[in-house]
Order: C-alpha cells, then structure tokens, then sequence
C-alpha cells in the first residue's frame, strides 16, 4: 500500500496520539483536527484520500461535518469516510452519512487498519492537479 494522506478528525488526545502513530508506521501522511471545523478547514487547505472520523465530539459532529461537506461541495463523494465511535447506533449514523466504513470503540488495531486498507483501495481518485471545489484552481466555483 502506498503512503496516502489522512485526515483524523477526533478530540480525544488519548485516542488520536496513538492512531498517528500507528497510521505513520503503517507509512501514511496524518493530519489530526479537534472538530468537525477544524476537519472542514482542513479539507479545504488540502484533499485528503481518507477521513477518519470521530462521531461525537463538541462544537460540529462527525456527522455534522459530512453533512457540511455536501452542503459546501468540497468533495465529499470523492473522499471516502470511515466513522469511530463508541455510539449505539454507529450503523444508522453510517447510513445517514453515506459511508460504509465504520469502526466501533473500542476496537482492534488490526480491524482499523483492515478498514483504512479497504477504503482507500476502494475510494474514486479526483482527477490529478484537482483542488476541492471553491478553494481554488480550475474547479473553484465563482463567488
């Protein structure tokens, strides 16, 4: 698998610390926001090819800022998500997102990088040179 670069949006130290280091080891680029915000900011500053993506966290959800996404069109459907939480009806929220990668806390090292494998195996590559809609580029919007 080559290097791909990630995006993990969580706001909890203990669990992003860790993930950062395994997902380098495992060879790839990270970069960690506390929020859905934060997540939203740094799709638009650069696509990522994977978000992992914490479901409930303060100020914008996991959910809140898939939603935000398609409302925003900043690619979405070209990113593909893969949600972690330790909440009851992960399936559901999955449904309601559009994703089906979903990770249950807590969970095994071996089951998440299973699923990062799948996701960026399976995801739709934008086109090269691409930018996310509206940052910039050829394929900004006009305001």
């Amino acid at each position: 698998m080559s290097m791909a670069q990630l995006l993990l949006v969580d706001d909890d130290d203990d669990i992003s610390g860790p993930l950062v280091q395994l997902l380098y080891a495992e060879g790839h680029t990270i970069r960690v926001a506390q929020n859905g915000y934060e997540g939203l900011a740094a799709v638009a500053e650069r696509f990522p090819d994977l978000i992992l993506l914490d479901v409930e966290m303060p100020l914008l959800s996991g959910p809140e800022m898939a939603l935000e996404m398609f409302i925003k069109d900043c690619g979405r459907e070209l990113i593909p998500l893969l949600l972690i939480s330790g909440a009851a009806k992960l399936k559901q929220i999955a449904e309601t997102v559009g994703t089906p990668y979903m990770l249950e806390k807590p969970f095994k090292i071996e089951k998440l990088l299973s699923l990062v494998n799948q996701a960026l195996h399976e995801r739709v590559p934008p086109h090269p040179g691409s930018t996310p809609p509206g940052v910039g580029g050829p394929d900004a919007s006009p305001s």
